[in-house]
């Protein structure tokens, strides 16, 4: 199958091509295909994920699959959430604004002793932009936020991102078992699990 995969972000593409490539699906970046970067004007992953998926699909004409995720924090009330990869404002440069972000992080958390958060990840599939059921899958990564970064792998928060199971960051995970922990593998294991039942 021949999708196109509406990220530009490219941990997200890198691990999606990852995750997708065991399972024989052919997917293209959006920006491959000149789709411009869609508008997430919403409160929730789930629709701007949709909001995503069907802007793809229609300017490709290919099924599309989104994502949209992020890092919810209990002592923040969720933030930064849908926010999450322009928590403190938007660079062109990937490391620098992950960089920020998590320093703000860090700040509004110091006052905190509530440390646990969680990685969302909403994945939607439309076979077309107007595809009136589309497939919508979540998955969930539950961990705690430490005060320090450790470890060179994954992107974002995940220096951050303490596993108190496993006693490391999700950024000293090699990928293989990233892919298989984390909010996304889970969400597309979901995903594939309501493809095949579709067919």
């Amino acid at each position: 199958m021949k999708l196109v995969v509406a990220s530009n972000n490219p941990g997200k593409l890198r691990e999606f091509g990852e995750l997708l490539a065991p399972l024989g699906w052919e997917s293209v970046p959006q920006k491959a295909l000149g789709v411009p970067e869609c508008d997430e004007p919403h409160c929730t992953f789930v629709e701007n994920a949709l909001e995503k998926a069907r802007h793809a699909a229609r300017c490709t004409g290919l099924p599309a699959l989104a994502d949209d995720s992020g890092l919810c924090v209990a002592a923040l009330g969720g933030a930064p959430g849908v926010y999450s990869a322009r928590y403190a404002q938007e660079s062109a440069d990937e490391q620098k604004c992950d960089a920020r972000n998590n320093e703000k992080l860090l700040a509004e958390l110091a006052r905190h002793a509530d440390k646990r958060g969680h990685y969302v990840c909403v994945l939607v599939f439309v076979r077309h932009a107007d595809d009136p059921q589309p497939i919508i899958a979540e998955g969930e990564w539950h961990g705690e936020i430490i005060a320090e970064e450790r470890g060179k792998g994954g992107f974002g928060y995940d220096p951050l991102f303490f596993l108190p199971d496993l006693g490391v960051t999700a950024a000293e995970l090699d990928a293989a078992e990233k892919n298989r922990r984390s909010h996304r593998g889970r969400a597309l294991q979901h995903l594939i699990e309501r493809l095949q039942a579709r067919r």
